[in-house]
């Protein structure tokens, strides 16, 4: 860095204005490129070549670009410092070509001298880094040329030559797997060498005589970072292997933490953790195995393996107390380290488990409450915020004392730490929560960014909807919070929350003011949020001096500058006018946006639809409440299938990219869809529509959900099934899986024949074209309604049959000739409930009305199957396939219980169903079924499916 003063003439003294400029600040690319002829001249001057390599790696580290013609002149101009003898300069070549051929051609021709530089004779440093270039210009086809050399240095007894073979094979191994693979022996080689030793005779025998070690051998190095590298190679190869990387595993931890053990190095033991810990996680049936070899690694000299063996231990799902005791107690002993850096991960560590098992963790209590001065304050607001969770309710409040006392020092991710452990504190300990809400309150008046304020605002809201005592309280922080608060999505948020909860306190009128203040002072979003909060105080409180002041406030924003504040207050005044705040305001249901988008984006690709209207009575609906769940989980967890994606085809959840895999077994019963379950269907719709076969069966009407197993998990082949229904066609949809390592399957086929008559014919056999290894693949079976006006129930038996070829176990090379086989699954069945698409409404009573009685069937039956009222409701949810309303879907305790029901028929048809039920000791469940819809045959069908 440089400074640079100004004089300034007129009083004769110096100007100081420091400021900080970069060496490379005041050149580009042009002028680089024009000083690099220097790399041609004679004799090389290599502190002036020194400097412009490094002007080209700043720039390409600040993302500059070279043309293709300009890179590779470039690259070929600096391959003739290939004949200078400077160890500095020589380096950097190494580092720009190896930046270079990405985009130069004709780099390959620089191999010569890459060979020459990784002879043993040459220098040691020089060797690792020509390997390192080597491996980045090489492809497939030139890889066996140099695979000698790699191999040999790969086993080489210098410890920086042997990482670069190890390090450049693990990236090799994308582009050319197969030769790769060959080098297993030299990497399981490398694991074993103990490189001091290596040359420890020929040293000795050399210096007895009064010389030295020859150049050749180098500069031996104690390090044991090769058995980190090769132990990375050997997973690589073996992965896709699960017996293989069992045994590796126990191969390596057989003498762990012992004297003479193989691995020496602390990083390559660390990484045999998560080895193991993979092992598991793939078979479960290792759990009590790998539990033993952590166990083992807690007693390892190594700290940093101690760490990573009892953070294995806290993250293994359900684990028991007795189980997690001794990751504890070594975390515990962590807790007093000299070492910063060791204390701080294991309050981590501890941290992370509180939030599964407070329990486990509270016996570190008092080593916690020592750590809360820590000059560290990640480490202190760790252990505060591990104490809140695993506390009792009496330190609760000086716990509040004392993180208040430092909240301003810490950084604005460790004040979301702290704000989310209070939040969670409001269902654990809700009589202090007058506590917690000061703490909170002040907190928002500390300096911070969005992350923060969003977090407190959040933890308030946890108050709302938690404690009932708290709520009024709550709200007036939160009205307290809109006054000055600076960020818009907040101000929204909160507008929101005091629209929906304000009306229901017992003075809802207190929280007017706050929020027409927003409508004078605020911007067009928060203006446009709080015209829809003050509506909802004129629609949802009983008071009509309320309605008429809430009337008045409206009218005021019709001459508002932004449209959207002026339309939102004309619409909200013309639906009261008119008595339509149910169906405007208080309808909380919408569309399940990923299955509509799915249905939207087929019908406006199907040329033969252009005249028909788009049928939206046939996309089902969700509440609003569920919709933002399912928002909101897919943006933390990253599992659920965005609408995008589900419009673009992205695969299932569970799924492969050649096929579905099975999923844990969701039983027989169907259950009715959930939004992530609609988010589903749309993937299984893309998937579909990729089958020419099925071009012509029009958009997907209902899919089952989860796939139903037909096999158990540990059977050979494991199948289950998903069931798609179209207006005119029935698809069976098998996910296989092949779980023995020496067979390929070929054309697998499902043979689907029917226990009893129906109206069903089979028209489409989609097989499986291969099934390798534990790679899942689908085969489907079409079945045509011959008879529309019939809605078949129907069982069907199941044979797989497929051609089998034995592989050869070392290669994985399938025979040329296999033979046929085959193999008997469960039954699938069709029922009822298959037909029907679950779907919310906001008004039971007023869809039930527009239905009118017309379409009406009415039938009281026995329920001797169900032993009480709660499994009564779960098996007319399972025969119906119906979505259950109002939370009617669970019995509250009494022996007199009514259930409504919706759905969506097959064709688009609304259907509603009220279930009034007794029970009775004596007679058991007697059921009045009463069911209407669109039409009256469908009806009966859903009537027929109970009687």
């Amino acid at each position: 860095m440089m400074s640079y003063s100004k004089r300034d003439d007129d009083s004769g003294k110096w100007l100081l204005t420091p400021r900080r400029v970069g060496y490379h600040h005041y050149f580009d690319k042009t002028t680089v490129l024009q000083d690099a002829r220097a790399f041609n001249e004679s004799p090389i001057n290599a502190k002036k070549c020194r400097a412009l390599l490094t002007k080209i790696l700043y720039l390409i580290s600040l993302g500059e670009t070279f043309g293709t013609t300009e890179a590779t002149e470039l690259f070929f101009s600096v391959t003739k410092l290939f004949q200078s003898k400077d160890t500095a300069l020589r380096q950097l070549v190494y580092l720009v070509i190896k930046e270079l051929s990405t985009v130069a051609e004709d780099v390959i021709m620089v191999t010569s001298s890459l060979m020459k530089d990784m002879q043993p004779t040459s220098d040691v440093m020089n060797r690792a880094n020509a390997i390192r270039v080597l491996c980045k210009i090489t492809d497939a086809s030139m890889l066996q040329s140099v695979e000698r050399f790699l191999k040999a240095a790969i086993v080489d007894r210098n410890a920086k030559v042997s990482s670069a073979a190890l390090v450049s094979a693990y990236h090799l191994y994308s582009i050319a797997r197969e030769v790769v693979k060959r080098w297993a022996n030299e990497a399981q080689e490398a694991i074993n060498m103990k490189p001091q030793s290596a040359v420890s005779a020929a040293t000795s025998y050399m210096t007895s005589f009064g010389g030295s070690v020859p150049s050749q051998y180098g500069v031996v190095s104690t390090s044991n970072i090769v058995q980190y590298h090769a132990l990375g190679l050997l997973y690589t190869i073996r992965q896709t292997d699960r017996m293989a990387v069992s045994k590796l595993v126990q191969n390596f931890a057989a003498k762990s933490g012992m004297s003479g053990s193989v691995l020496r190095s602390p990083f390559a033991q660390c990484m045999l953790v998560r080895y193991a810990c993979k092992v598991m996680e793939d078979d479960p049936s290792s759990t009590r195995v790998i539990y033993e070899l952590l166990e083992g690694w807690l007693r390892h000299k190594s700290e940093m393996v101690n760490l990573e063996a009892a953070k294995a231990i806290c993250e293994m799902k359900d684990a028991t107390a007795k189980e997690l005791f001794p990751a504890v107690v070594t975390l515990q002993t962590f807790l007093s380290s000299g070492k910063p850096s060791i204390r701080f991960a294991a309050i981590r560590a501890l941290n992370k488990l509180a939030m599964a098992h407070p329990a486990a963790v509270a016996p570190c209590n008092i080593d916690m409450e020592n750590m809360i001065t820590d000059q560290n304050r990640s480490i202190s607001t760790f252990a505060i915020t591990t104490l809140l969770k695993t506390g009792n309710e009496a330190s609760v409040e000086r716990l509040m004392k004392q993180i208040s006392s430092f909240m301003s020092e810490i950084t604005d991710e460790s004040k979301v730490l702290v704000v989310e452990a209070v939040g969670s504190l409001c269902v654990k300990f809700p009589a202090k929560h007058h506590v917690m809400l000061s703490f909170l309150s002040s907190a928002l008046r500390d300096d911070g960014g969005y992350d923060f304020k969003r977090a407190v605002v959040e933890a308030i809201f946890n108050f709302v909807k938690y404690i009932p005592e708290s709520k009024e309280a709550a709200l007036s922080h939160l009205c307290e919070i809109i006054e000055d608060c600076e960020y818009s999505k907040l101000s929204v948020k909160i507008l929101h929350l005091l629209g929906v909860e304000g009306p229901k306190c017992p003075q809802p009128t207190k929280y007017i003011r706050y929020i027409y203040n927003r409508v004078i002072l605020e911007n067009a979003v928060v203006r446009s949020a709080a015209v829809s909060a003050l509506a909802k105080f004129g629609v949802n409180v009983e008071d009509e001096e309320v309605r008429k002041s809430v009337q008045v406030l409206l009218s005021r924003c019709l001459d508002d500058a932004d449209d959207e504040v002026r339309d939102r207050a004309t619409m909200y005044l013309k639906v009261m006018q008119n008595g339509d705040e149910k169906r405007y305001v208080k309808d909380d249901s919408t569309y399940a946006l990923a299955y509509l988008e799915h249905q939207l984006v087929m019908y406006m690709s199907n040329p033969d639809m252009a005249d028909t209207p788009f049928d939206l009575s046939a996309i089902p609906k969700i509440s609003r409440q569920e919709e933002q769940e399912r928002g909101a989980k897919e943006i933390q967890s990253g599992t659920l299938p965005s609408l995008s994606a589900a419009a673009r085809g992205s695969p299932a959840l569970g799924s492969s990219t050649n096929g579905g895999a099975s999923a844990p077994s969701g039983g027989a019963r169907a259950s009715p869809v959930s939004a992530p379950a609609l988010d589903q269907q749309a993937v299984y719709a893309q998937q579909l529509a990729e089958v020419p076969e099925f071009a012509s069966f029009g958009p997907l009407f209902k899919s089952t959900g989860k796939p139903v197993d037909l096999t158990e998990t540990e059977t050979e082949y494991v199948v289950s099934c998903v069931k798609h229904v179209f207006a005119h066609h029935i698809v069976f949809q098998f996910n296989i899986k092949n779980t023995l390592s020496d067979s390929l399957l070929e054309d697998v086929n499902m043979l689907m024949t029917p226990t009893d008559e129906s109206s069903l014919v089979e028209q489409v056999l989609v097989p499986a074209t291969k099934l390798v290894y534990d790679v899942p693949g689908r085969a489907y079976v079409a079945f045509e309604r011959t008879v529309l006006e019939e809605y078949p129930e129907a069982s069907f038996s199941n044979e797989l049959k497929f051609y089998v070829k034995d592989c050869d176990p070392q290669t994985g090379e399938p025979d040329e000739e296999g033979f046929e086989d085959g193999y008997q699954v469960e039954d699938v069945s069709l029922a009822v409930a298959d037909y029907v698409l679950p779907s919310y409404i906001p008004s039971f009573n007023k869809s039930w009305e527009d239905l009118g009685g017309e379409n009406e069937v009415v039938e009281t039956l026995a329920l001797t199957s169900s032993p009480g009222l709660q499994e009564a409701c779960r098996d007319l949810i399972t025969l119906l396939g119906m979505q259950p309303l109002e939370n009617t879907g669970n019995v509250q305790g009494s022996n007199v219980h009514t259930m409504i029901l919706s759905g969506i028929f097959l064709g688009g048809v609304p259907v509603l169903a009220r279930c009034r039920m007794t029970y009775d000791s004596a007679t058991g469940v007697t059921l009045q079924l009463a069911v209407r819809s669109g039409r009256e045959d469908i009806s009966m069908v859903l009537i027929n499916a109970i009687a």
